[in-house]
């Protein structure tokens, strides 16, 4: 059953870059808003007389804490309606008409496997998510990788947070690749490269969780297929 709309306020807005920002939104109408890490939110646009026109999902980055606050990061689309408005109209304050949680992008009650999250750009959100409800709810579980990939070193959401995460949760491995960096000090190339190279040398069970671009998820399946994985073992969340 879908949950019903509700209305959302923006109480605070970050600019992480030129194109990107965070927005924390708070619900009032619940004292908790809860959901599962990975889930997403809808919000309902004033951008199309079609409602199905109006939609837009993002996958919340915060972790579930008990209040009724949620952040998502949002990349300004070249071209697209609902991030302009979002990234033009949106201020702290503004008013936003809001459907969720849903979705079923979420880690397994047991994780009984190693796990590579696999993400490019803001993809990284529900993954951010996942990490930080692990941190203050530790858990048994295999090897984890979050394998971010991005153009520049810039560009790299939560850079720091997600690596200094690397004390604090046994077995996570923060691997970002950025394909445009000049630094010497940074690994370079497509996320691709990086979960082959683990699943050739490890040769051990594993779920594999996409999140991204058609093209990166597209190419990741073959090659992960290939690689002597079932389809099962692979769970996506599409963006654009």
């Amino acid at each position: 059953m879908l949950e019903p709309w509700r209305k959302g306020v923006v109480t605070k807005i970050v600019e992480e870059s030129a194109a990107t920002r965070r927005f924390w939104i708070q619900v009032p109408e619940v004292d908790s808003f809860d959901f599962k890490p990975g889930q997403f939110v809808t919000l309902d646009l004033p951008i199309h007389e079609k409602k199905n026109k109006r939609w837009r999902s993002y996958s919340i980055a915060s972790p579930p804490d008990g209040t009724n606050v949620i952040e998502l990061v949002i990349v300004l689309l070249e071209g697209g309606a609902g991030t302009t408005y979002i990234f033009n109209e949106i201020k702290e304050g503004s008013e936003l008409l809001l459907r969720g949680p849903q979705g079923v992008f979420i880690l397994p009650p047991a994780i009984e496997r190693d796990v590579f999250l696999i993400c490019t750009g803001t993809g990284v959100a529900p993954y951010r998510s996942m990490l930080l409800h692990l941190k203050q709810h530790p858990a048994g579980h295999k090897k984890i990788y979050l394998v971010f990939g991005t153009r520049l070193l810039k560009d790299c959401l939560y850079y720091h947070e997600l690596k200094e995460q690397e004390k604090d949760i046994d077995d996570y491995f923060y691997l970002p690749t950025f394909y445009r960096e000049q630094s010497e000090d940074v690994r370079k190339g497509y996320v691709h490269a990086v979960y082959e190279e683990i699943v050739l040398r490890e040769k051990r069970p594993a779920y594999f969780y996409l999140c991204g671009w058609k093209n990166m998820i597209d190419e990741a399946k073959e090659r992960i297929l290939a690689l002597g994985y079932d389809r099962k073992d692979i769970h996506l969340e599409l963006y654009g």
